[in-house]
């Protein structure tokens, strides 16, 4: 079931996973989703990339996903199904999916990507962003060029598959959608726990 987030069916479960081609914000999302509802933020990007940008062994990356996602309230970010099968398919019941356009996707890829060189942030395990990764044949930037399509064309194909019976998918097309859904959320949490 897709739903738009003014529906007022979208909301989310227990195990959630925040879906969207890279650049979208699924990190930030899902941070903010899980300070929200109190849920672990699981980052499947900072289990696979460790230090050097050396990417951990499929085995081992399967095995710390299942064990981070072994508790009952999770919010995790990021794909890699091609590396991790069902393991996180399996066990959620809501998807949150940043379907946004390459326009926008790429223009916050490239602030996030600028802003990252320029303030020298460390990401996962010590790797940094650089000119000179940025400029490569592994550049994020040509990634999104690359992979945003395919991403945009496969992923509502996912979500009819069977694998996806009973998962609540909630479809986002642009950032505003984000702010209005995640506001809806805190209100209903807030007159639940009787602090309006």
């Amino acid at each position: 079931m897709i739903l738009s987030p003014d529906d007022p069916l979208a909301v989310p479960g227990q195990r959630i996973q925040v879906l969207g081609t890279s650049g979208a914000g699924k990190t930030t999302l899902a941070r903010d989703v899980s300070r929200l509802l109190g849920f672990a933020h699981v980052e499947l990007d900072a289990i696979h990339w460790q230090a050097n940008w050396t990417p951990r062994a499929r085995e081992d990356f399967c095995a710390e996903v299942s064990a981070a996602l072994a508790g009952p309230e999770f919010v995790v970010d990021g794909h890699y199904s091609s590396l991790l099968g069902d393991v996180v398919r399996r066990r959620v019941d809501t998807v949150l999916w940043l379907d946004y356009t390459f326009a926008l996707v790429m223009r916050q890829v490239v602030d996030r990507t600028l802003r990252r060189m320029a303030l020298r942030q460390t990401l996962w395990n010590g790797n940094r962003e650089s000119l000179r990764l940025t400029l490569s044949k592994d550049s994020i930037l040509l990634w999104v060029v690359q992979t945003h399509g395919r991403r945009a064309r496969e992923l509502p194909r996912e979500f009819e598959s069977p694998a996806f019976d009973g998962v609540t998918v909630i479809r986002f097309r642009n950032p505003t959608q984000v702010k209005r859904w995640l506001g809806r959320i805190a209100g209903c949490r807030g007159r639940a726990s009787g602090q309006e």
